[in-house]
């Protein structure tokens, strides 16, 4: 007879794994989903009329997700990754600095202008409920800081600025971005070029202060 181990069943834990794979998959689907649905029906949508837009139940989308809010962070993190996604490879690149940040900040503009009502969803969301975009922000603040704080031990500088500046950033865009998707006042194109002078205004005046001048290479 067949020795067993004590404690293990293979056959559970290969039944599990097929299981978790299934779950994530069905859940990338259903957030795509959802994600098509708010483009369609609004920042307003709840979560009866997305279910029906993606074509499933309410009962479907509570199987994958504990609550509205867990679809809504899911969505979340959606968007961040297609921000980052896009934006670092834009500021990624061997050129100077102040077209790095018009590249990434045209990125970003370029990004949240192609799901408007999904972006002004998730930010109206914070004001009643969890923060849908909170694993978002931390993601993509973590990565400008990982990136500022390469550039600045390439200066030669003091490096413990990098993290405040990634919050600031992320924080100026989430601001701007809906001040802008909001009112529809400009074009991308302004709205653009003002945010690249602040940061770039912001970044200059910075590195003056410590020492290593930018050349601004305009």
């Amino acid at each position: 007879m067949p020795r067993q181990v004590k404690g293990r069943d293979t056959g559970r834990d290969g039944r599990s794994a097929r299981w978790d794979a299934h779950r994530e998959e069905r859940r990338t689907e259903l957030v795509l989903a959802a994600v098509a649905a708010i483009d369609t029906i609004g920042p307003t949508a709840g979560i009866s009329e997305i279910a029906r837009a993606a074509g499933v139940s309410k009962p479907v989308l509570y199987r994958y997700f504990d609550s509205q809010d867990d679809l809504y962070a899911a969505v979340g993190r959606w968007g961040a990754e297609e921000v980052m996604g896009r934006l670092l490879p834009a500021i990624l690149v061997d050129a100077p600095v102040r077209e790095r940040v018009e590249r990434g900040v045209e990125a970003y503009l370029a990004t949240i202008e192609e799901h408007p009502r999904v972006f002004l969803l998730l930010v109206r969301h914070r004001a009643v409920a969890s923060d849908p975009l909170a694993d978002g922000k931390a993601a993509i603040a973590a990565a400008f800081a990982r990136v500022l704080g390469d550039t600045m031990r390439e200066l030669g500088v003091d490096t413990g600025g990098a993290e405040p500046w990634a919050q600031a950033m992320v924080g100026m865009g989430l601001s701007i971005g809906e001040w802008w998707l909001e009112r529809q006042t400009m074009s991308r194109a302004a709205v653009g070029a003002y945010l690249t002078s602040f940061i770039w205004h912001a970044f200059a005046g910075t590195a003056d202060e410590l020492g290593v001048p930018l050349e601004e290479e305009r």
